[in-house]
């Protein structure tokens, strides 16, 4: 198997420090070396500060042999990777008049006029290799020395994922002999993460190629497989030994691969059951109804504005039950009353913050013929993690019993 090269990702702006704009470029450039064999190991994020630039690029040549950095390309003052990456090799920077020129056509042809500043855009270390960039003004560029590569692309997303597909990726391909790097995701949902792990196993576990680990997300875990090869053929080969394997141990617990979503799949076994579903919510709407489209004769919605609004319409004393109790009576009832296959109910009251003094702020209950199923959280509808996590252990729950039921 090919030695791949390890890479680092330098993101570069005080805006990322800030929390002003979110680092999608990172999770871009590390998914597309993945996916041509290239290892990552580190990623950093450094300021508009020319001596920190130089120092992260610097030691990011201490660990990897190409080091990929974004932004700090354009025409102001706080643009400074030019400048940074000169430093670091010891080079000068050096005037391109092709490069000048075509930057000013490209302002005329926005029919914008050009400031001087811009003529900074026009400089690139000794001996660097210009990447062309038709998609933007600030020109990208590779700078291949015995310590690595060097390849730094402008912070644009746009003109970023243009120049690394277009130019960047076959660069990579060229120079380096790169096998592959696959991976998949199996999708599960109501199991913790802790008892994912332990039905896994520690002997999967500890494989490193391909390699499984898991991610949690709100009431959902991933179960992500990473196979490395010669070649995308056996690569996938890897991928399909592997989940084989998983579906083995957790073949119950996988809802999907890859993209799929809770929303579609319970709509898919909705659909092939020919079940209907009856969605109650007070305090928090749409929060499972707005998981489809629109309602339909497979899908029924009533919406209050409270819980007590709820009580009222049922004929429901709350004095000395649980909200969860509550919320149970109330799926139960309705799903008898409206002969449908599925009744959900969430209640939810107002609190003001996540840690609310509230034994229970919210609760979610599902009833079925043959089960019931509810669950309660102690913040209510001015959280931010009520919709999040009702939502996901909702369709999570009418997912796995409905699987039980109808599968």
């Amino acid at each position: 198997m090919p030695d791949n090269p390890n890479a680092e990702i330098v993101a570069i702006g005080t805006e990322l420090l800030l929390g002003e704009i979110t680092d999608t470029n990172s999770v871009y450039l590390a998914r597309k070396l993945r996916d041509i064999g290239v290892n990552i190991f580190f990623m950093t994020t450094v300021g508009d500060n020319l001596g920190r630039i130089g120092e992260a690029i610097s030691r990011a040549l201490d660990r990897a042999e190409v080091v990929i950095a974004t932004g700090g390309l354009g025409p102001t003052v706080d643009d400074m990777t030019r400048q940074a990456v000169a430093d670091v090799f010891g080079r000068p920077l050096e005037f391109h008049q092709y490069l000048y020129d075509n930057i000013a056509e490209r302002f005329q042809g926005f029919g914008v006029p050009m400031t001087a500043n811009n003529r900074q855009q026009a400089f690139l270390p000794e001996c660097a290799k210009l990447i062309e960039n038709p998609v933007g003004t600030a020109p990208a560029f590779i700078v291949e020395a015995e310590r690595g590569v060097v390849i730094c692309l402008p912070g644009v997303p746009r003109e970023m994922k243009y120049l690394m597909t277009e130019s960047v990726v076959p660069y990579l391909l060229q120079r380096y002999e790169l096998g592959v790097i696959l991976a998949r995701t199996l999708r599960t949902a109501g199991i913790g993460e802790s008892s994912l792990d332990d039905k896994i196993g520690g002997d999967i576990l500890s494989e490193t190629n391909p390699s499984v680990g898991l991610a949690a997300h709100h009431g959902c875990v991933d179960v992500r497989i990473t196979a490395k090869a010669d070649n995308r053929g056996a690569a996938l080969a890897m991928l399909d030994e592997m989940q084989l394997r998983l579906r083995e141990r957790i073949g119950d617990e996988v809802f999907g691969v890859d993209d799929a979503t809770l929303e579609d799949v319970v709509w898919d076994l909705l659909e092939r059951n020919n079940l209907r579903v009856h969605v109650t919510e007070a305090g928090l709407p749409g929060v499972i109804s707005g998981a489809w489209s629109a309602e339909t004769d497979r899908l029924r919605t009533s919406v209050y504005e409270s819980p007590k609004a709820v009580f009222d319409q049922y004929d429901i004393e709350a004095s000395g039950k649980s909200l969860t109790g509550i919320a149970a009576d109330i799926a139960a009832s309705i799903r008898q009353r409206e002969d449908v296959d599925a009744s959900i109910v969430v209640l939810s009251y107002p609190d003001l913050a996540e840690n609310a003094d509230v034994e229970q702020g919210s609760a979610v209950a599902i009833s079925t013929a043959a089960q019931s199923r509810f669950r309660g959280y102690g913040f209510g509808n001015r959280s931010n993690l009520a919709r999040e996590w009702i939502s996901r252990w909702g369709l999570a729950s009418l997912w796995r019993m409905l699987k039980e039921e109808h599968a």
